[in-house]
């Protein structure tokens, strides 16, 4: 069995982090797949989805990290090539990755007890973001 939604979120700033735990979840349960897998796909080349410890002192730290690592700068050929202020974006965005593939047992995530989903806006835009949730596995 296949099952596939979407979650939509409203960025407003670099580094802006949102828990996405509850609505994969949620997605997860009303799929009723007993064993399986869940993955959490980002629909865009400047976004992130991970798993963190979602408290506010790693929701302040990830972004931060991220920008010492790779700051934004001139000097990227994205940058020379489109002006668009948004190279190091792109970058600290396939570091992370565009997707996460989580376990599905007994009908719920296979999560430590403090590891939530997120995602994470590495554009310096506001977007308006597609997250896909495909549920696939045995009820």
């Amino acid at each position: 069995m296949v099952t596939q939604e979407r979650i939509a979120i409203d960025t407003h700033s670099h580094g802006q982090m949102h828990d996405l735990t509850d609505q994969v979840r949620q997605i997860v349960h009303s799929s009723r797949v007993s064993q399986g897998m869940v993955n959490v796909f980002n629909v865009g080349s400047t976004g992130a989805i991970g798993t963190i410890e979602f408290e506010p002192g790693l929701e302040r730290d990830l972004p931060e990290m991220l920008d010492r690592l790779m700051p934004p700068s001139p000097d990227y050929g994205h940058e020379q090539t489109w002006h668009d202020g948004n190279g190091h974006s792109h970058l600290q965005a396939t570091t992370l990755g565009p997707s996460l593939t989580v376990p599905i047992d007994e009908g719920d995530l296979v999560l430590g007890t403090w590891q939530q989903i997120f995602h994470l806006e590495c554009d310096i835009k506001p977007r308006q973001r597609t997250i896909v949730v495909t549920v696939y596995g045995e009820e």
